[in-house]
């Protein structure tokens, strides 16, 4: 779980204040701090949201208390 909000917190705070750093860096043709504000972290939470379901379900059916 600390590795999850660790994730959470680099992208919904961390790359949102060095944007204009990572702003020099260009991603498609657009710059990189702009383009992680704009679709980047969206993409990494529903990634990151997508891991946590997968995990999670593991657990549950480790201890037998998974969904059919």
């Amino acid at each position: 779980m600390f590795i999850h909000l660790a994730i959470w917190f680099l992208f919904a705070y961390l790359i949102q204040w060095f944007a204009n750093d990572l702003n020099q860096f260009r991603f498609l043709e657009f710059p990189v701090g702009f383009y992680m504000a704009a679709q980047g972290s969206l993409y990494a939470f529903v990634i990151q949201l997508f891991v946590f379901v997968k995990q999670q379900d593991a657990i549950d059916r480790e201890f037998g208390v998974a969904e059919e």
